[in-house]
């Protein structure tokens, strides 16, 4: 966060009644003196904050284009329950695209892994998350073009798999997301509530729609949160990278970023690994795709499997968690 502009900002009593977060700006220029206020979507789906992140902007705008732009982008970057709901996939802790990933260290790298494959993305003592890749291969060339379809995130004694439908032709309109909880399929309400909870054992588990169709945000209390968008291969991508994908097919996937709460030193992972304290990233640094090996390590048995070469898990038996 900019500091200069952080400092310019004053935070303006308690939130309207409405759960939109005021701030007084001090900056000099466009916003000097107002209130700024974080402006509600036309459609509000919960009753303390607007799920309808893309939506986020100010009621005060700004005219100047030093402090005062930057104060206005600290506040709604920072103080708006709107913004930073979505998967940055330049951010740290982010899997998106041809599998790359940006590790905790800040580098970043690809895995491809492999075509129908299921890999170990963390593996720590009470966290487990595994990841199952869809491809390609055309004609002609050495390895898979990879992406991730589904998540398997074990905890406790429990499983949340966060998937995307195989689909022929995409449409941004219809829901392509589904989440299954213990092996059984939820529903994540499209209401003014918009959110599925769970409060199992002393863990709350919770996904919340941040849009209308395709995109959620994960919580599983004190271990981790992330932000999830399904999103298909276009036709001008596919010809841009000639991944040459069939017409029956949107290879619809998952961009995602974790926000994680307490890994142990000695957490393992495609992704986990780059959180240790002591870890050197051995990928060439500079080189337009740096590439992480480890599929020998990191491969599972299935998605919803927590053994692996190297992984860590130590979570209790449970129907949604296997055992071989």
């Amino acid at each position: 966060m900019n500091v200069r502009a952080a400092q310019a900002l004053a935070v303006a009593g308690e939130p309207l009644p409405t759960g939109q977060e005021r701030a007084y700006c001090k900056a000099k220029g466009g916003c000097h003196q107002k209130t700024l206020v974080c402006r509600l979507s036309a459609h509000r789906r919960n009753p303390r904050i607007t799920r309808r992140r893309r939506d986020a902007m100010l009621t005060a705008a700004a005219s100047a284009r030093s402090l005062a732009n930057a104060t206005i982008s600290s506040f709604n970057l920072h103080l708006c329950p709107l913004a930073g709901r979505k998967p940055n996939c330049n951010g740290y802790g982010s899997l998106c695209y041809d599998p790359r990933f940006i590790g905790g260290d800040g580098v970043m790298f690809y895995f491809h892994g492999e075509k129908g494959g299921n890999f170990a993305i963390v593996s720590d003592d009470n966290l487990h998350i595994n990841a199952h890749f869809i491809g390609t291969r055309p004609q002609g060339r050495t390895r898979d073009f990879t992406w991730v379809q589904a998540l398997s995130v074990m905890f406790d004694s429990h499983n949340l798999v966060i998937a995307a439908k195989k689909v022929s032709q995409w449409n941004d309109n219809i829901d392509a997301l589904t989440v299954r909880w213990d092996g059984q399929e939820i529903n994540v309400p499209n209401d003014e509530a918009a959110e599925w909870r769970a409060n199992k054992e002393e863990r709350e588990v919770i996904v919340e729609r941040t849009d209308d169709t395709n995109s959620v945000r994960v919580i599983a209390a004190g271990l981790v949160e992330m932000d999830i968008k399904v999103r298909p291969i276009g036709k001008s991508e596919n010809i841009v990278h000639n991944y040459q994908l069939p017409d029956d097919d949107a290879f619809a996937h998952l961009e995602t970023q974790f926000r994680f709460k307490k890994l142990s030193d000695l957490v393992e992972g495609v992704l986990g690994k780059t959180y240790r304290a002591d870890y050197v990233s051995p990928v060439k640094i500079g080189v337009p795709m740096p590439m992480m090996g480890g599929e020998d390590k990191y491969r599972t048995p299935s998605l919803l499997s927590p053994l692996c070469n190297a992984c860590r898990f130590q979570g209790k038996s449970a129907p949604g968690i296997a055992t071989i």
